[in-house]
């Protein structure tokens, strides 16, 4: 922390690097082929190591994430979802835009039924943040 000439402790007016949105890498998922059309399976993820960066503060944001999804034919394989969201770990991306940011990709990826992602916020500064998205989607080949 700076120091005044009373050597009393100021406010640091820093900001760390940050990565921007276009350093996400979705060109790294992958899907198989879900084999039980017709049969809804409910596919619940979660990871409590989600981390992005403030944009504008440079700082952490820790949170568990949740994907909850229906499959139409496709399914995210495990590996590749983890490389995705570690893409994320510098990135500065406002809370609410990474749940939407990440509804987009997966479901661009998978084209799932029905999908919502859930982010649970570490408390900052006192205040506890979750955001949550849901997507819709109508298979095309019925």
């Amino acid at each position: 922390m700076k120091k005044n000439k009373a050597n009393i402790p100021q406010p640091l007016d820093e900001r760390y690097d940050t990565q921007s949105v276009e350093t996400i890498d979705v060109q790294v998922l992958e899907t198989f082929p879900y084999e039980y059309p017709g049969r809804d399976v409910v596919i619940n993820i979660d990871t409590d190591e989600f981390t992005a960066v403030c944009p504008w503060s440079g700082l952490p944001d820790f949170a568990t994430l949740k994907i909850n999804y229906i499959p139409d034919k496709q399914i995210i394989e495990l590996r590749s979802l983890k490389y995705y969201l570690m893409s994320y770990r510098n990135v500065g991306i406002l809370q609410e835009h990474a749940v939407n940011r990440i509804l987009e990709d997966l479901a661009a990826s998978c084209k799932p039924k029905w999908m919502q992602v859930i982010a649970d916020y570490k408390v900052r500064g006192g205040i506890h943040t979750k955001t949550s998205v849901e997507y819709s989607g109508k298979s095309k080949n019925k």
